[in-house]
């Protein structure tokens, strides 16, 4: 993407709407406002340009290296899950909120579907800041204390909770429900596509919807897949 600083906030988030997300970071109007270059909506914003083209031609660098995931340590793989997932999901959800509630407030009476995407997405939003905080304070700790007792053939003392699967099959649950949530959003917003003439907030909307169900896919594949079908083997080999 061509970036310089006569082109306009709204020229670039045409473009390429994923642009829209790096303006929205740094407080700068990509939808009304938008018909400013970027050079004077770093002025009126007290935005670094240098700092800011850089994050646009960021963007569209998507890493083609793959890892393979199944042969990491464990306490590795949960402080990468906590370090690119967890903090990717707290970083989208204000941004995706704030998207959906100007979205359902300025077009909900034509398009109905947003007003209940808005309301579904309040629900993700709720259910996976309550699910992170479960695994970061309380299973992902138990997981890295079984790694730990394994290395050091020490006892593991009996945790509150009996045995692993008992969170994990909660976490498994919560995640049902989420992906669940994300097939009815998806089907709303016709796996989402946003109308010909939608505004940039609202194209902005469901490009970020789509780009965070692909990284929850991601996130739930190593949690289910990988760490817990690990983290109870070990407890099991543990207990023999």
């Amino acid at each position: 993407m061509n970036i310089n600083e006569n082109i306009t906030v709204a020229d670039v988030v045409t473009k390429n709407i994923k642009a829209a997300h790096v303006f929205k970071k740094h407080g700068i109007d990509f939808c009304c406002g938008g018909g400013i270059t970027i050079e004077k909506a770093c002025a009126k914003y007290s935005v670094d340009y240098k700092t800011l083209e850089k994050e646009l031609l960021a963007i569209d660098k998507v890493s083609s290296r793959t890892y393979d995931y199944n042969s990491w340590d464990l306490e590795f793989l949960i402080d990468h899950i906590v370090n690119i997932h967890h903090t990717y999901v707290q970083e989208s959800l204000p941004i995706i909120l704030q998207y959906s509630d100007k979205v359902a407030a300025v077009h909900g009476h034509h398009y109905t579907e947003v007003l209940k995407i808005n309301k579904l997405f309040q629900e993700v939003a709720g259910e996976l800041t309550a699910h992170m905080k479960k695994e970061e304070l309380i299973l992902f700790p138990f997981i890295k204390q079984l790694v730990k007792a394994e290395k050091e053939g020490s006892v593991l003392p009996q945790p509150p909770f009996g045995t692993v699967n008992n969170p994990i099959q909660m976490m498994e649950q919560e995640h049902e429900n989420v992906g669940d949530i994300f097939k009815t959003i998806a089907k709303l917003s016709n796996n989402y596509t946003p109308p010909e003439e939608a505004c940039n907030t609202f194209r902005a909307l469901y490009g970020a919807l789509e780009e965070f169900e692909k990284d929850l896919h991601q996130h739930i594949h190593l949690e289910n897949n990988i760490l817990f079908p690990k983290a109870i083997a070990l407890e099991k080999n543990s207990a023999i």
